[in-house]
């Protein structure tokens, strides 16, 4: 798989899980835990191989794009504390919804920066193969990805 289809795929699941969260009852407290604890994993997952592999090569292919992946690297940093908040918050605190809704309005921001602004640069820059091996890396990367949000590379700057 391509490497940019990867991430847009990932980009699918969590705007799915987003979705599912927004249509939870205000009282699903056990649902909406359950499903903030697979975004948790699926976001901190998907953060850990942009950082280590993608935004690396997509600088490297069109250096262009530093600027774009600088400011990728910042909201993930704010998305990564809030998923780590999210990951031992009781899902009856009154915070829980707004921790929730705050992180997928940044995400949402960001999936779209990422999938109309600086994607067609990078697919252009990099061509078919280069983003197919980059596919297959970030694939068994993700069985290495931590579990904690705050062990990805951007939650320390």
């Amino acid at each position: 798989m391509d490497g940019i289809v990867l991430l847009k795929e990932d980009h699918k699941t969590v705007e799915k899980l987003f979705k599912q969260f927004e249509k939870a009852g205000e009282n699903a407290h056990a649902e909406k835990r359950k499903i903030a604890d697979r975004v948790i994993e699926e976001l901190t997952t998907h953060t850990w191989i942009e950082e280590k592999i993608f935004y690396p090569a997509a600088r490297s292919a069109d250096p262009d794009t530093k600027d774009d992946v600088l400011e990728s690297v910042e909201e993930h940093h704010v998305m990564l504390w809030i998923l780590s908040e999210l990951k031992d918050l009781d899902p009856h605190d009154e915070r829980f919804d707004a921790k929730m809704t705050v992180l997928i309005e940044n995400v949402r921001h960001h999936v779209e920066e990422e999938e109309k602004e600086w994607f067609p640069e990078v697919r252009k820059a990099m061509g078919r193969k280069r983003l197919t091996e980059l596919g297959e890396e970030m694939e068994a990367a993700k069985k290495k990805a931590p579990g904690d949000p705050l062990a990805v590379p951007s939650a320390d700057q």
